[in-house]
C-alpha cells in the first residue's frame, strides 16, 4: 500500500479519532507514540472528528496536533500556545446555532420515542452545533434498519445526518468534515487546500468520512472500515492491515 512517491511527500495527515485512533473506545499506546512520531517528524497531525466541542479544546491544547475539525465540520479550534489562546472559527453564528438547537431538540424527541434502544450521546452535554445518537457506544448495538430510521427522522425534518462508527450525527447547514478542513487550512495555514492535496493524506473509518475519501488521492482507511464496505460509495485508497488505533500507528510508521 501507500507508493514511496506518495508517501513521501506527505506534510500533512489529517485523522478521524473514534474506531480510527481508538480501539474498541480506548486510545492504544502505541497510537499515542504514533502522534507523538509525527510531530517530531514535522508531518502535522490534524484530527476531522464527530466528537464534540468540549473534547476538541482538550485535544486541541494537550494532543500533539496543529488544531481539530469538530462536530463534523461545525468548527475548528487551534491553540496558539505561545499567545496562550484558543482560536475557534465556527461554521454558524451563535444567533443560528441558537435557532438550531431548537430544532434538534423536537427531532431528538421524535428519535427517542420512534427508536426504541438508542439513546442520546453521553457527549452531547459538551457539543455546540449538532445532535448525536448513541447506537452502540453506550448501548446494546442497533440493527442496520434502526440506525437508517434514526437518519431518516433527521433529514425529514431538513438536516444533514451522517453515520459514523458509533453515532449518527444530525445537523443543520451546509458544511462537512471536508468544507472545514479547507477553510482551516485557508485562514490557519494561509493554503488553498486543493493546491497541496498531494501533500496530505486522510484516514478514517466510517460513511461520515466518505467526502475526505472522495476528496483525498492519499486516503486510507484502518481495516475496519471494511465493515461499511458496501455503504461506500467512494472508498479509500488504501487500508492498513490492523483496526483501529494499531492501523492508525501502522499508517504513521510508514510515513515517519
Amino acid at each position: 500500500m501507500f507508493p514511496l512517491k506518495n508517501r513521501s511527500a506527505i506534510r500533512y495527515l489529517l485523522t478521524d479519532i473514534d474506531d480510527t485512533i481508538t480501539t474498541n473506545g480506548r486510545i492504544p499506546a502505541c497510537a499515542f507514540q504514533a502522534m507523538e512520531s509525527l510531530d517530531n517528524a514535522g508531518i502535522k497531525l490534524i484530527p476531522i472528528t464527530g466528537r464534540p466541542a468540549g473534547w476538541c479544546d482538550h485535544i486541541a491544547r494537550m494532543w500533539p496536533v496543529k488544531g481539530i475539525v469538530g462536530e463534523n465540520g461545525a468548527f475548528y479550534y487551534v491553540y496558539d500556545a505561545a499567545n496562550k489562546k484558543m482560536i475557534q472559527r465556527y461554521f454558524k453564528t451563535k444567533e443560528e446555532l441558537s435557532v438550531d438547537k431548537k430544532r434538534l431538540e423536537k427531532i431528538k424527541n421524535e428519535v427517542l420515542a420512534s427508536v426504541p434502544g438508542c439513546a442520546i450521546s453521553s457527549d452531547q452535554p459538551f457539543r455546540t452545533a449538532d445532535l448525536a445518537v448513541d447506537f452502540c457506544e453506550d448501548v446494546a448495538p442497533l440493527s442496520q434498519d434502526e440506525i437508517n430510521r434514526i437518519t431518516h427522522i433527521f433529514e425529514a425534518h431538513g438536516a444533514t445526518a451522517k453515520v459514523s462508527s458509533i453515532h449518527v450525527n444530525g445537523w443543520f447547514g451546509e458544511y462537512d468534515k471536508l468544507t472545514m478542513t479547507k477553510l482551516l487550512f485557508s485562514e490557519v495555514f494561509d493554503t488553498n487546500l486543493d493546491a497541496i492535496k498531494e501533500n496530505v493524506a486522510f484516514i478514517g473509518d466510517s460513511p461520515n468520512d466518505e467526502p475526505m475519501f472522495e476528496y483525498f488521492s492519499n486516503a486510507v482507511g484502518v481495516a475496519n472500515v471494511l465493515a461499511f464496505k458496501d455503504q461506500l460509495v467512494s472508498k479509500p485508497a488504501w487500508i492498513t492491515t490492523k483496526r483501529g488505533g494499531k492501523g492508525f500507528a501502522e499508517l504513521a510508521a510508514i510515513l515517519v
